[in-house]
């Protein structure tokens, strides 16, 4: 069995690809996501840009596994504390969804992040997020100063 340490090529390709600004993360649009209209349920954009800041974190070495275990001294949890989204066009069964995940931001315990999901060339979800992470007690705890250079891609791009 292999530990989340280890990795394979489908692992790569599950946890989509580090850009140089960020992370993209493909996604195709399956009957599940869809409402009785047939376009994509708003709650399921959540589902899709949480995978997609999951997986950027995995790529660059910060496991919810060794979060949860206290390899970083305690327990440790994300948390989302903040989220505004803008859904400027429907998507469909079958289509073919990029999700966009970029760091603006890091500020002690808190990490700000533009997430875009879009269709080809059409975005049609932004979102903008804050998130921390805290002990097992909900106490705010600072990023470790290593995962910042990760976290911080070349946004200047």
């Amino acid at each position: 069995m292999q530990q989340h340490g280890e990795s394979s090529d489908l692992d790569a390709t599950l946890a989509g690809e580090l850009t140089p600004r960020g992370h993209r993360l493909r996604a195709r649009v399956y009957y599940a996501d869809t409402d009785f209209s047939g376009v994509v349920y708003h709650a399921r954009y959540l589902e899709f840009l949480e995978r997609g800041r999951s997986d950027f974190l995995r790529l660059v070495g910060v496991h919810h596994t060794d979060l949860a275990a206290g390899q970083h001294g305690e327990k440790l949890v994300w948390i989302v504390r903040r989220m505004e989204i803008d859904f400027r066009a429907p998507a469909r069964i079958d289509d073919i969804l990029a999700v966009e995940t970029i760091t603006e931001k890091v500020s002690g315990a808190r990490i700000y992040m533009r997430q875009e999901i879009r269709r080809g060339d059409e975005a049609i979800v932004d979102a903008r997020v804050e998130a921390a992470i805290i002990s097992q007690s909900g106490r705010p705890r600072r990023f470790p100063k290593e995962w910042i250079a990760a976290f911080l891609r070349d946004t200047a791009g």
